[in-house]
């Protein structure tokens, strides 16, 4: 069996004395592992950075193999970004959390095409942050976890929904929700309406709803928590919205 196919580097490790095993997320075959022959060489180390895109040609001797992958660099974007500590750590995170959730070798395309634009947008930090939290929405939502944020869980109104509930992943009312805020995660308007602005402090609420669900309804069903990079990325953007 083999396959050609666009593909964003996700992770790479060593493996034996010269190769690497990476792991890249391709839009018609979804999260791919295989074998890179001088993958911790001079030639082949740059390319294997997490967010890189790559033409990729995968071959294996049966279907359930590791195979090994012939790699062709496409767009540099670790090496774009290596200046900017908060969209590298965007980066970061966002790769982490694409390994960390999606299936083995099962396609999401539209995952991969919105990832994609977020990872283009990362030199951007004005759109980028609110773009990741609609990458992580669109994310729960093809892996089967999708929130509900038309209308109040409580009494059914659509208007005024300023809250999310972490049990029922459905939208609250401000009036509905009063009683209990504490225990409410932000809905940020724009999650709602694609055509609403965003702040980046409306971002960073966006993200610790995302977030949650991400880490109780996927994560924590392979006994796992949120990828310390993308812990880091919100921690980054909170010192900048507190200053």
């Amino acid at each position: 069996m083999e396959f050609t196919d666009d593909g964003i580097i996700l992770s790479a490790r060593a493996h034996g004395e010269t190769a690497a095993v990476a792991e890249i997320f391709t839009p018609h075959h979804g999260k791919w592992a295989g074998l890179v022959y001088g993958g911790q060489g001079r030639t082949q180390r740059p390319v294997l950075q997490p967010g890189n895109g790559v033409r990729a040609h995968w071959k294996g001797r049966l279907d359930e193999s590791l195979g090994f992958f012939t790699l062709e660099l496409t767009h540099a974007r670790a090496g774009e970004l290596m200046q900017d500590r908060l969209s590298l750590a965007g980066l970061t995170a966002a790769c982490a959390l694409a390994a960390a959730t999606l299936p083995e070798r099962e396609a999401h395309g539209r995952a991969y095409h919105t990832m994609r634009i977020l990872l283009d947008h990362l030199g951007d930090p004005d759109i980028w942050p609110a773009l990741m939290a609609r990458w992580e929405l669109g994310l729960l939502a093809e892996l089967g976890f999708g929130l509900t944020l038309d209308r109040c869980a409580a009494t059914g109104a659509r208007e005024n929904l300023i809250y999310v509930s972490p049990k029922s992943a459905s939208a609250v009312s401000a009036e509905a929700g009063e009683p209990y805020k504490d225990r409410m995660l932000p809905l940020p308007a724009f999650l709602r309406d694609s055509g609403a602005d965003a702040t980046r402090a409306d971002a960073l609420d966006a993200l610790t709803t995302t977030g949650h669900f991400i880490e109780t309804r996927i994560l924590h069903l392979a006994n796992k928590e949120l990828p310390e990079a993308r812990k880091r990325v919100v921690e980054l953007l909170a010192e900048q919205v507190q200053n």
